[in-house]
């Protein structure tokens, strides 16, 4: 392998530089799995593992390597290495871990695109596909809308359209992924423009809930039965995980593929320019209320609400983009407090070795 085959540019060159000087090789990490890893380099796959100087400097999740990540490596033999440092990333699609825990989840780094994929049957959720969006825009990475499973849809027209009422800006495409795997000439139509998104070189990320045709997109995109595919449950189209971790593919196109675990929780991480990017319309129609901290509920001069008494503002997305915004306000609190206690435990291990360097020297 090459490195621009892998996705190597000039951002990661000059990164590189002072690495390389040191006698480090380039290396992209194409599985992640706990401690171990899987990459990708100009001499080919490597098994690998991080130094203990990476893991002890590391604050949280977001410091160890992700799939996508440029790395600079130290090989041996037979075709092991080690992970001494982690380039700066182009891009990075981030969300919240579940559950309790305020932590950052890395899904994936340094893409190019987007593939949003949501399908087309009884699980189709425009209020999903804001909350994608937001994540996308966030990442610094383009946004493709897929809607998959248009063999099952009699409205595909009706469905495009209330996407596109929500993402103007975001190029939409329909396809049904089953019927080109089975040589229907107009899905495969369909699918060689997914495939333009997949030049050499460049990184497309695939996401999105269990159930929508991910793996079967993949399989496609691949050119061979790579990925297992698993039927959705009958009674509410939700699908099982297929793809169990996230892993990065080399496509026959020269482009780079990276798929992921089907999401069934997607919450928010940040979103000082997803949410705006978003809810661009409304962002608009707020800058014309009378009050510049209007809070859109009862306050005279209100675009927003005049824009939802006269329907040119859909009250769901409305709510939607309330929803979110407490939620990135409660996000905010919560990361502050994490920072503080981080910077706080950081100071006490600071103290701690100066009384123990001060106790050493007088004894």
């Amino acid at each position: 392998m090459n490195l621009d085959r892998l996705g190597w540019n000039h951002f990661f060159a000059k990164n590189f530089a002072s690495y390389q000087q040191q006698g480090y090789s380039a290396a992209r990490v194409a599985l992640e799995h706990k401690t171990a890893y899987i990459l990708y380099s100009e001499v080919g796959e490597l098994s690998a593992k991080i130094t203990g100087k990476l893991r002890y400097q590391a604050s949280g999740l977001p410091d160890f390597p992700a799939v996508g990540d440029w790395v600079a490596v130290s090989i041996h033999e037979e075709k092991a290495a080690t992970i001494h440092h982690i380039l700066p990333r182009k891009s990075k699609f981030s969300r919240k871990m579940a559950g309790a825990k305020t932590e950052e989840q890395v899904v994936a780094t340094n893409v190019d695109t987007i593939f949003l994929v949501s399908g087309l049957d009884g699980d189709f959720n425009l209020r999903r596909i804001e909350r994608y969006l937001i994540l996308a825009w966030e990442s610094g990475a383009t946004p493709v809308i897929i809607l998959n499973k248009a063999d099952l849809c009699e409205d595909i027209e009706q469905r495009i359209g209330e996407v596109e009422d929500i993402a103007p800006l975001v190029p939409i495409i329909s396809l049904s992924a089953i019927r080109a795997s089975a040589g229907f000439a107009t899905a495969e139509r369909d699918l060689d423009t997914l495939i333009s998104y997949l030049q050499p070189g460049q990184t497309v990320a695939l996401l999105g809930s269990s159930g929508v045709g991910k793996s079967t997109i993949a399989n496609q995109l691949i050119g061979t039965l790579v990925q297992k595919v698993q039927a959705v449950r009958q009674g509410d189209d939700r699908g099982r995980h297929t793809t169990t971790n996230r892993q990065l593919i080399l496509l026959p196109s020269g482009g780079i593929l990276i798929d992921t675990p089907g999401m069934r929780e997607l919450q928010i991480w940040t979103s000082d320019e997803g949410l705006p990017d978003t809810f661009g319309d409304i962002e608009t129609l707020a800058q014309h209320c009378r009050f510049r901290d209007c809070q859109h509920d009862r306050e005279p001069g209100c675009a927003v609400r005049e824009a939802l008494e006269e329907g040119t503002l859909d009250r769901k997305r409305f709510v939607n983009y309330q929803k979110l915004q407490k939620e990135q306000h409660y996000l905010s609190v919560r990361q502050d407090k994490k920072a503080a206690l981080v910077e706080k435990e950081k100071w006490k291990q600071i103290h701690k070795a100066m009384r123990n360097h001060y106790k050493y020297k007088h004894r």
